[in-house]
């Protein structure tokens, strides 16, 4: 089993700055409390193929995690997949985003979850969770973004 959330929001910036920003996968723990620890390989600017390692806390447990970038259309998609052998793990997930007028960028986050072994039974109680949050999230990714990213 398998399925998919989404949030969209509309950041106060530039949509180049906010991509450059959410491309940047070391800022997720500035807008997921989930991610413990986040770090990019290799230590350089993301392209396709970067991997970023986290430590993510779900359900009270600690976990590993690896996301490849798989698409770096500048400035408007990211896409990524899981590489790392979890119960849960997001087989697709990514940005679009979109320039709007006076400076503004409309971005949407999805994530498509799917279930291995004892995972295919706890994939539904996943996706529940991330969807009963998605527009919050999507209030994190503009709260936090809007703050790092300069108005000059």
């Amino acid at each position: 089993m398998s399925g998919k959330f989404e949030a969209t929001v509309e950041v106060d910036r530039p949509v180049e700055a906010v991509f450059g920003y959410l491309a940047d996968g070391r800022n997720d723990p500035q807008f997921s409390p989930r991610v413990l620890r986040i770090e990019r390989v290799p230590d350089a600017p993301t392209t396709v193929g970067t991997v970023f390692r986290s430590t993510v806390k779900d359900a009270g447990m600690k976990t590993a995690r690896e996301f490849r970038i798989t698409v770096l259309e500048a400035p408007v998609k990211v896409r990524w997949a899981e590489v790392s052998k979890n119960s849960v793990t997001v087989r697709e997930g990514g940005y679009d985003l979109e320039p709007l007028a006076g400076g503004r960028t409309r971005v949407r986050i999805f994530n498509v979850l799917e279930g291995h072994g004892l995972g295919k039974l706890l994939v539904g109680l996943a996706l529940v969770a991330a969807r009963k949050d998605a527009e919050a999230f999507g209030a994190r990714i503009k709260a936090a973004a809007e703050a790092a990213i300069d108005t000059r």
